[in-house]
């Protein structure tokens, strides 16, 4: 009897292995009846941007941006604070116990990936699409350019990543291992320069949400500069500043103004364009985020900013008093707000956070019911000045180009010009400091500090009653694969120091 169960033991044991050794794909997305038409190629280019709107609504890049950083902080409400406290692990466990994958990295990864299948998808298959020659044109352009941003968004996040340049139409396609960020740049220049030369220049007769020239040239500009690049990014940053379309709003108000959102396109290169009923892609499905709601203070108690907000996105009171008191920008701060009956209410009485949390007025929107329609910048005018003004600098020191990039932005705000004279490790410094001002709760200090890395001196220091320790080490330069990726695909090295 004991040889038969061993006998029957062993058959099964032999089949399961057999089974996990052999595993076949039997079925896979079917398209050769798809990409036949213009409707088609619309349908095809329209799923590609919406990868944009599912980390956006989120708002998973601003969370993740600027909860880890210096200069914002959460309430403690579904796992937020794991970014501000770096207690996040590989499997982002606390965000899925929460319910809020969507605001963690993962929803970064799972959009970054997906978008580019669908970049993929449409570079392989538009082209024998019967259109019009021009318009498929740039829906390939287009598509160079997500491919590129969600590969740029991916390895800003995740450091050595996957790159897929084919749609998964088969098995072959669907595994790939991790390459060195410095391919992954090589491959974001290459898709790049193809959008560049395919898309059409900014002008008000472009539709919104879609990429144009001056978007794919800023991207290039900030993608060279987190590349360290320094020449092939002020000359596509320079591209994007003569380009003859843009320019800086006159008020810096007026760039996040929800009823002045079509006249600042002028400064707002590419946005995730938020609509309470449509996407940035045009879809028919709800794409407003909650950037309002979470900004303005809890009950619903300030008009201004939503018709309900929550109180769960502050700035440090550090961070607010750096501010020169003439500096225009800090208008988009406040430490009082106006409640629903007209009374004035100061910080300290700001519940339930703490007297020390500053209001955040990049996002308001106080008239739309069905979510809030702020369109949230990815990349604008302002940005490209500092980057020039950045690489300009390492590139030549503090010139006489570097000085006038930044004294633009700072003109801007109301400020005099930058000290002359400083070296050009001092005058980076200030351009770095300068972007602190300018891009604060854009989903762009975290990354200014982790490329340049200067996080683990910078985020100590950004603390309050609420949070007075923060401790970052240095693993958490970059995040970790999501370890679901990783168990999918055996071949996925998980990084080095999350293992």
């Amino acid at each position: 009897m004991k040889k038969q169960i061993i006998f029957l033991l062993t058959v099964i044991l032999t089949v399961v292995s057999s089974c996990q050794l052999n595993e076949t794909v039997y079925s896979s997305i079917y398209t050769a009846n798809f990409y036949k038409t213009s409707s088609d190629a619309e349908a095809a280019i329209t799923a590609a941007y919406d990868p944009i709107a599912d980390m956006y609504a989120g708002p998973a890049p601003i969370l993740v941006g600027d909860l880890s950083a210096d200069q914002c902080f959460p309430r403690v409400a579904v796992a937020r604070n794991t970014l501000t406290l770096f207690t996040y692990d590989t499997y982002f466990s606390a965000q899925k116990t929460a319910g809020r994958t969507n605001e963690s990295p993962l929803q970064i990864w799972i959009s970054s990936y997906d978008g580019i299948e669908k970049a993929n998808r449409v570079i392989e298959n538009v082209p024998g699409a019967s259109m019009d020659a021009a318009r498929k044109t740039q829906i390939i352009g287009e598509a160079y350019f997500l491919r590129a941003f969600y590969h740029w968004m991916a390895t800003k996040n995740f450091g050595d990543i996957i790159i897929k340049t084919k749609a998964s139409s088969v098995p072959a396609n669907a595994y790939a291992d991790k390459s060195p960020k410095s391919d992954v740049y090589k491959q974001i220049y290459l898709d790049l320069d193809s959008a560049v030369g395919k898309l059409p220049v900014n002008s008000a007769s472009l539709v919104k949400g879609r990429a144009s020239k001056e978007a794919a040239l800023a991207l290039y500009a900030k993608a060279a500069l987190y590349n360290e690049d320094w020449s092939t990014s002020v000359s596509k940053a320079q591209a994007v500043m003569t380009s003859g379309y843009l320019k800086m709003m006159v008020n810096v108000m007026d760039v996040y103004n929800v009823a002045k959102e079509d006249v600042a396109r002028t400064e707002n290169i590419f946005a995730f364009e938020s609509e309470s009923n449509t996407s940035v892609s045009g879809s028919t499905t709800s794409r407003a985020h909650q950037m309002p709601g979470l900004c303005g203070p809890s009950g619903s108690a300030a008009p201004a900013y939503a018709t309900t907000s929550f109180g769960s996105f502050f700035a440090y009171q550090g961070f607010y008093d750096s501010f020169d008191p003439l500096d225009k920008r800090r208008q988009l701060l406040d430490t009082f707000y106006i409640n629903k009956s007209g009374a004035t209410v100061h910080q300290k009485n700001i519940t339930p956070i703490t007297q020390h949390a500053v209001l955040i007025k990049k996002y308001q929107d106080p008239v739309s019911l069905s979510g809030c329609t702020n369109n949230v910048p990815i990349f604008r005018l302002a940005d490209v000045y500092l980057i020039a003004a950045e690489a300009e600098a390492h590139l030549n020191g503090s010139s006489a180009a570097a000085y006038g990039f930044i004294n633009a932005v700072r003109s801007r705000a109301g400020l005099p010009d930058l000290i002359p004279g400083l070296s050009p490790a001092d005058f980076i410094n200030a351009v770095i400091q300068e972007r602190a001002w300018e891009l604060f709760a854009e989903a762009d200090r975290w990354y200014d500090l982790t490329r340049t890395n200067t996080f683990l001196t910078a985020i100590p220091p950004a603390t309050n009653d609420y949070y007075p320790t923060r401790t970052p080490s240095p693993k958490n330069r970059y995040f970790p694969i999501p370890q679901d990726e990783i168990n999918a695909h055996p071949g996925l090295e998980q990084n080095p120091d999350w293992k």
